[in-house]
């Protein structure tokens, strides 16, 4: 795979995902990464802490897209095609790994239960680097969600997804 397959992605979009935050989710995502505060699991809780709702934990934007995203909250024929296809199959059909590199969560406001967001994807980047006698090639994915009904951005996750041949 030539250098000009990643240019050719660089700035592509990775579809657009509506989702609604649910509560339920949020305190399982809290137990999942083992955070007992109750202010993810009771307004009550949340409430006396100032918040106006129940909050996501601070990594949760990163399985947001899993959760949440029904099917009649999308797009009909929606979405783009997803460029990851057209890097990562054939880097996997050579062998080798995928591994999760880095995340980074740049938060506009909080993200609260009964949120509906818009995720919008983007590759920002995409690279390689030779160590150790290895071919190491970077994907990084830039998703902004944005509130449904303002279009404000709420959170900015940047993923970097690392193949090493």
């Amino acid at each position: 795979m030539g250098d000009d397959i990643l240019d050719a992605i660089t700035g592509r979009s990775t579809g657009t995902t509506v989702v609604t935050v649910e509560r339920g989710q949020l305190a399982l995502f809290a137990s999942a990464v083992k955070d007992p505060s109750p202010i993810y699991r009771d307004p009550r809780a949340a409430a006396a802490a100032g918040l106006p709702g129940i909050p996501a934990p601070p990594t949760y934007p990163f399985v947001m897209g899993n959760f949440g995203a029904f099917p009649e909250l999308q797009a009909e024929g929606g979405g783009s095609d997803n460029p990851m296809a057209e890097v990562l199959g054939p880097l996997l059909a050579g062998g080798g790994i995928i591994l999760h590199g880095e995340q980074e969560f740049t938060y506009h406001r909080p993200v609260y239960a009964g949120d509906v967001l818009v995720g919008r994807g983007t590759v920002a980047d995409a690279y390689r680097k030779e160590s150790k006698g290895r071919t190491m090639t970077f994907v990084v994915v830039d998703t902004v969600w944005s509130d449904r009904e303002t279009d404000e951005p709420v959170c900015t996750s940047r993923m970097n997804i690392i193949h090493r041949g």
